[in-house]
């Protein structure tokens, strides 16, 4: 009983905790963000900025409803229970709350229990809790904006170095650092022959950072893998958008999402056997 308890609850309740805070996070990091651009951008322009400007973060204000604006109580907040209770909408004003909140949830407490299954409870299931933990916040917020913020991707590249430097992902430092470099690189190449063939921009500056870090916590024998996984199933859908034409209309499709479940693919399968490096 103490054991099942120990390998499935805690992990379960674990993840579930936090990704209540990641969808904080996905909701608030990218706002937070274009406070400081705009503030920048008066500054430079001599335009006049608040003295005092009313304090925005991850911590305030309290949980509250983006439509009506009332203040959640604990017992609206509690993971994936709420969200059932509620029957996915707002107590107060009857909105309906986007089922990503309930995915992200579920998702961040699957993984969290994966890692504590397959790795022990220790500090390395640990450390790969914390790398699913950005992927997940890093997809969502590059799917509702088209950006990858360095708030998180730098942190991920950086810990990632640091972890196989302790020997908490089981690869060397050497695989490590060689990915991170190889895998900015090779987006890099990808970047400036598309931009040269066509004349476009086909991705941005965050998608190179965050395969970057992937080959960081992954290693460069996974590089391979991670671009061809992450294009045949970004391809896919984006097919499948088109099809019901639900493709913007620019045709651009965020790129990090796709990274990010190749980033997924990796830590959970490993690279695929046939395209190593």
């Amino acid at each position: 009983m103490n054991n099942a308890f120990l390998t499935l609850f805690l992990p379960v309740l674990l993840g579930l905790v936090v990704g209540s805070f990641l969808n904080v996070v996905i909701h608030r990091l990218p706002r937070m963000m274009q406070a400081q651009w705009d503030a920048e951008v008066s500054r430079m322009s001599n335009q006049p900025v608040p003295a005092n400007p009313p304090t925005y973060n991850l911590a305030w204000p309290g949980s509250h409803c983006p439509k009506c604006q009332h203040d959640l109580r604990w017992y609206d907040n509690i993971p994936v229970l709420s969200y059932l209770l509620l029957k996915g909408r707002c107590r107060y004003c009857n909105s309906r709350i986007g089922w990503r909140y309930l995915g992200v949830e579920c998702l961040t407490g699957f993984l969290f229990t994966w890692a504590f299954m397959h790795h022990g409870f220790g500090v390395e299931a640990l450390v790969w809790c914390g790398f699913s933990a950005a992927l997940i916040a890093l997809a969502a917020i590059d799917a509702d904006t088209t950006f990858l913020p360095d708030a998180i991707t730098q942190p991920l590249l950086w810990s990632g170095l640091l972890m196989s430097s302790l020997g908490c992902t089981g690869i060397s430092l050497s695989m490590s650092l060689w990915g991170a470099c190889a895998g900015y690189l090779l987006l890099w190449l990808v970047l400036h022959l598309f931009k040269w063939i066509t004349g476009k921009v086909g991705m941005g500056e965050g998608d190179l950072k965050l395969l970057a870090a992937l080959g960081a916590w992954l290693g460069w024998p996974a590089l391979l893998s991670l671009v061809l996984i992450s294009s045949i199933t970004g391809a896919l859908v984006g097919i499948w958008l088109k099809s019901r034409k639900q493709l913007s209309p620019e045709g651009y499709l965020p790129f990090g999402p796709f990274l990010v479940f190749a980033g997924f693919w990796g830590m959970v399968f490993g690279p695929l056997p046939s395209f190593q490096i």
